[in-house]
Protein backbone atom coordinates (compact mmCIF):
# COMPACT_ATOMS: atom_id res chain seq x y z
CA UNK A 1 0.00 0.00 0.00
CA UNK A 2 1.31 3.45 -0.99
CA UNK A 3 1.89 6.07 1.68
CA UNK A 4 -0.24 9.22 1.42
CA UNK A 5 2.36 11.36 3.17
CA UNK A 6 5.11 10.83 0.55
CA UNK A 7 3.44 12.93 -2.21
CA UNK A 8 2.40 15.53 0.38
CA UNK A 9 5.92 15.79 1.78
CA UNK A 10 7.35 16.04 -1.74
CA UNK A 11 4.87 18.80 -2.59
CA UNK A 12 5.82 20.69 0.58
CA UNK A 13 9.54 20.40 -0.28
CA UNK A 14 8.91 21.70 -3.81
CA UNK A 15 6.85 24.60 -2.45
CA UNK A 16 9.59 25.50 0.06
CA UNK A 17 12.25 25.37 -2.69
CA UNK A 18 10.16 27.54 -5.02
CA UNK A 19 9.54 30.05 -2.23
CA UNK A 20 13.22 30.34 -1.33
CA UNK A 21 14.21 30.72 -5.00
CA UNK A 22 11.62 33.48 -5.38
CA UNK A 23 13.14 35.36 -2.43
CA UNK A 24 16.76 34.97 -3.60
CA UNK A 25 16.73 38.01 -5.95
CA UNK A 26 15.30 40.18 -3.19
CA UNK A 27 17.95 39.03 -0.75
CA UNK A 28 20.79 39.71 -3.20
CA UNK A 29 19.36 43.05 -4.34
CA UNK A 30 18.94 44.30 -0.78
CA UNK A 31 22.45 43.35 0.33
CA UNK A 32 25.49 45.57 0.10
CA UNK A 33 26.40 49.08 1.08
CA UNK A 34 23.54 51.49 1.67
CA UNK A 35 23.48 55.27 1.25
CA UNK A 36 24.73 55.90 4.77
CA UNK A 37 27.36 53.17 5.00
CA UNK A 38 31.03 53.55 4.22
CA UNK A 39 32.91 51.22 1.90
CA UNK A 40 35.97 49.33 3.20
CA UNK A 41 38.27 52.17 2.05
CA UNK A 42 36.27 54.69 4.11
CA UNK A 43 34.44 56.41 1.24
CA UNK A 44 30.67 56.78 1.26
CA UNK A 45 28.94 54.91 -1.53
CA UNK A 46 25.51 55.29 -3.07
CA UNK A 47 25.81 52.31 -5.40
CA UNK A 48 25.14 48.75 -4.22
CA UNK A 49 28.25 46.73 -3.44
CA UNK A 50 27.58 43.48 -5.28
CA UNK A 51 29.66 41.38 -7.59
CA UNK A 52 29.02 40.54 -11.24
CA UNK A 53 28.17 36.99 -10.15
CA UNK A 54 25.48 38.33 -7.82
CA UNK A 55 24.18 40.64 -10.56
CA UNK A 56 23.72 37.63 -12.83
CA UNK A 57 21.66 35.89 -10.12
CA UNK A 58 19.22 38.79 -10.23
CA UNK A 59 19.21 38.79 -14.04
CA UNK A 60 18.03 40.74 -15.70
CA UNK A 61 20.07 43.18 -13.67
CA UNK A 62 18.68 46.62 -13.01
CA UNK A 63 20.20 49.60 -14.79
CA UNK A 64 21.21 50.99 -11.40
CA UNK A 65 23.01 47.77 -10.42
CA UNK A 66 25.02 47.66 -13.64
CA UNK A 67 25.83 51.37 -13.27
CA UNK A 68 27.08 50.73 -9.74
CA UNK A 69 29.32 47.93 -10.97
CA UNK A 70 30.77 50.21 -13.65
CA UNK A 71 31.29 53.09 -11.24
CA UNK A 72 28.73 55.71 -12.22
CA UNK A 73 25.54 57.28 -10.97
CA UNK A 74 23.09 56.68 -13.78
CA UNK A 75 20.38 59.01 -15.04
CA UNK A 76 17.36 57.05 -16.33
CA UNK A 77 16.25 58.39 -19.69
CA UNK A 78 13.80 55.67 -20.82
CA UNK A 79 11.50 53.75 -18.47
CA UNK A 80 9.14 51.73 -20.68
CA UNK A 81 7.52 48.30 -20.52
CA UNK A 82 9.93 46.96 -23.17
CA UNK A 83 13.18 48.39 -21.79
CA UNK A 84 14.86 50.70 -19.29
CA UNK A 85 17.78 52.82 -20.39
CA UNK A 86 20.13 54.99 -18.41
CA UNK A 87 23.03 57.21 -19.35
CA UNK A 88 26.30 57.50 -17.49
CA UNK A 89 28.55 60.55 -17.78
CA UNK A 90 32.11 59.84 -16.58
CA UNK A 91 35.54 61.40 -17.11
CA UNK A 92 36.43 58.40 -19.30
CA UNK A 93 33.41 58.87 -21.53
CA UNK A 94 29.65 58.53 -21.72
CA UNK A 95 27.80 55.25 -22.12
CA UNK A 96 24.31 53.77 -22.15
CA UNK A 97 22.99 50.88 -20.09
CA UNK A 98 19.83 49.19 -21.38
CA UNK A 99 17.93 46.39 -19.64
CA UNK A 100 15.03 44.30 -20.90
CA UNK A 101 12.27 42.48 -18.99
CA UNK A 102 12.24 39.61 -21.52
CA UNK A 103 14.70 38.09 -23.97
CA UNK A 104 12.41 38.86 -26.93
CA UNK A 105 12.69 42.62 -26.27
CA UNK A 106 16.47 42.42 -26.17
CA UNK A 107 16.50 40.49 -29.45
CA UNK A 108 14.23 43.08 -31.09
CA UNK A 109 16.55 45.86 -29.87
CA UNK A 110 19.62 44.04 -31.19
CA UNK A 111 17.88 43.49 -34.55
CA UNK A 112 17.00 47.19 -34.74
CA UNK A 113 20.65 48.30 -34.35
CA UNK A 114 21.87 46.09 -37.21
CA UNK A 115 21.89 48.99 -39.75
CA UNK A 116 24.39 50.87 -37.58
CA UNK A 117 28.04 50.22 -36.82
CA UNK A 118 29.03 49.85 -33.21
CA UNK A 119 30.40 47.69 -30.45
CA UNK A 120 28.26 46.58 -27.53
CA UNK A 121 28.64 44.53 -24.36
CA UNK A 122 25.71 42.10 -24.35
CA UNK A 123 24.64 40.10 -21.31
CA UNK A 124 21.54 38.36 -20.02
CA UNK A 125 18.78 40.85 -20.91
CA UNK A 126 21.11 43.87 -20.76
CA UNK A 127 23.35 45.81 -23.16
CA UNK A 128 26.03 48.43 -22.51
CA UNK A 129 26.81 50.81 -25.38
CA UNK A 130 30.25 52.46 -25.03
CA UNK A 131 33.65 52.88 -26.60
CA UNK A 132 35.37 49.49 -27.13
CA UNK A 133 38.14 50.26 -24.59
CA UNK A 134 35.47 50.87 -21.92
CA UNK A 135 33.55 47.74 -22.89
CA UNK A 136 36.62 45.55 -22.41
CA UNK A 137 37.08 46.98 -18.91
CA UNK A 138 33.37 46.55 -18.09
CA UNK A 139 33.42 42.95 -19.34
CA UNK A 140 35.73 41.95 -16.49
CA UNK A 141 33.20 43.39 -14.00
CA UNK A 142 29.91 42.46 -15.68
CA UNK A 143 30.57 39.43 -17.85
CA UNK A 144 28.71 39.28 -21.15
CA UNK A 145 30.07 39.25 -24.69
CA UNK A 146 31.53 42.09 -26.75
CA UNK A 147 29.53 42.20 -29.99
CA UNK A 148 30.66 44.11 -33.10
CA UNK A 149 27.89 45.30 -35.42
CA UNK A 150 29.20 46.04 -38.90
CA UNK A 151 26.10 47.71 -40.29
CA UNK A 152 23.81 46.37 -42.98
CA UNK A 153 21.97 49.54 -43.96
CA UNK A 154 22.02 51.38 -47.29
CA UNK A 155 25.33 52.82 -48.50
CA UNK A 156 26.00 56.44 -49.47
CA UNK A 157 27.36 55.40 -52.88
CA UNK A 158 25.04 55.72 -55.88
CA UNK A 159 23.76 52.51 -57.40
CA UNK A 160 24.83 51.36 -60.85
CA UNK A 161 21.51 51.36 -62.70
Amino acid sequence: MKSVTAPTARLARHAALAGSLALLPLTVACGGIGDDEASPDGRKSKSPAISAQQAQVVAPAKVEVIAGLTGCEVKIRVDADELREGICHTKDGDYLITTFPEEKYQQTWLDSISPYQGTYLVGTRWVVSAQPKMLNRFRTKLGGDVVHVTGTGPTAAPSAS
